[in-house]
């Protein structure tokens, strides 16, 4: 049965800097936040805390829901329709490192306004609510 999945992306800041990964398994080749897909029973912020540190090694702090995007070109290109969680985290410990080489082949931090490209619109989407402050964008 198709239906409608519920991802989580997060933006990480650090000295007017964001982090993305070149992802090269799921949604290959496009660079992205860090994030995942939300489990059963967890809340937007464990799920945020988790995805992190499996796949950066960071540590975040208190991130706060931002933003929701609606993945439709995703959807028009793989079959697989998204609705993702964006949050934003200030505040991170530990040191940054490749912590899935079979998913994403580095991670880096970029200027928002300069995004690399091709980028997932999910992660592209989220970045312009945060840019814009606003929690949707059509």
């Amino acid at each position: 049965m198709e239906t409608v999945r519920v991802g989580i992306g997060v933006i990480i800041e650090h000295d007017g800097k964001i982090l993305v990964g070149k992802r090269i398994n799921s949604h290959a080749p496009f660079w992205s936040i860090p994030g995942g897909k939300l489990e059963l029973g967890e809340t937007f912020e464990l799920a945020a805390v988790r995805e992190i540190k499996e796949e950066t090694n960071l540590n975040i702090n208190d991130p706060k829901v931002i933003a929701i995007t609606n993945n439709l070109e995703t959807y028009k290109e793989f079959g697989k329709h998204y609705v993702s969680v964006i949050l934003v985290a200030k505040k991170f410990t530990g040191q940054l490192k490749l912590m899935e080489p079979n998913k994403c082949e580095e991670w880096r931090w970029v200027d928002p306004q300069k995004l690399p490209q091709p980028h997932f619109d999910a992660s592209r989407d989220g970045i312009i609510c945060y840019l814009k402050q606003t929690f949707y964008i059509l």
